[in-house]
């Protein structure tokens, strides 16, 4: 393994990275003007809480933003080294990280997700809200099943979640990752809860899983149009 592989890997160097994100995003989130969508969203959502607030990837950096100071939460964050520096930049920001990710055919123990769906359902029973990705690793914008079983199982609803700024970042990535700067406007915009019956057959829980991802897409175009653009994620559909 080369020096800068072995440097990057390094613990100190992962700690060290997490907490320069950490104060960055806490810059953009104290230099953006950010509206709310709708304006009564906390009350409508407030009374529900535990929720699970459910994302595109690619908006895991700034998501966060639309967590009131009140609100215990947990984030499903995955394995990997990328993984291990949002671990740190989440703990810094008052967010609690459980590992693991979704994944599909074997590698699903691999990737920690049986792991990650119990301590979610366990974090949902203490009071803390969870927050994860609607779409798995390399699948960008298409809702996978795992939001959708832990909704059902935990029978707490799923509350989309779109947050954007209008000068940012956008990488070039599979999930057209977004990354806010400093000094501009922003826009939260939460779409409705979804609940997924206990009792739900295969019929519902795809229904649900389609509502999820209409809902998801929604929020984002409104997101990007309060700031004056467009959705850089949104080609993938095509």
């Amino acid at each position: 393994m080369g020096l800068w592989k072995r440097i990057a890997r390094s613990a100190l160097v992962r700690e060290t990275l997490g907490v320069l994100l950490a104060g960055y995003l806490g810059l953009v989130r104290r230099t953006n003007r950010f509206m709310m969508e709708p304006e009564d969203a906390y009350d409508r959502i407030g009374p529900l809480m535990p929720v699970i607030a459910a994302m595109w990837h690619g908006q895991h950096f700034m998501v966060h933003f639309a967590k009131r100071p009140q609100d215990r939460a947990a984030s499903l964050v995955s394995r990997s080294g990328d993984g291990e520096l949002n671990a740190v930049a989440l703990r810094r920001l008052g967010i609690r990280a459980i590992r693991g990710s979704g994944a599909r055919g074997r590698k699903v123990r691999e990737k920690g997700g049986a792991t990650a769906l119990r301590g979610m359902l366990r974090a949902l029973a203490g009071g803390e809200m969870v927050v994860m990705t609607a779409d798995v690793p390399k699948i960008s914008r298409v809702c996978g099943t795992g939001i959708i079983a832990l909704s059902q199982l935990s029978g707490r609803p799923i509350v989309p979640v779109a947050v954007v700024t209008s000068r940012r970042i956008d990488i070039r990535s599979w999930d057209r990752a977004s990354i806010g700067l400093p000094f501009g406007r922003g826009a939260i915009v939460l779409g409705d809860p979804i609940f997924v019956p206990r009792d739900a057959d295969e019929a519902g829980l795809e229904a649900a899983r389609q509502e999820v991802e209409r809902s998801l897409d929604a929020i984002h175009a409104r997101a990007y149009e309060r700031v004056g653009s467009q959705d850089p994620g949104a080609e993938v559909r095509r």
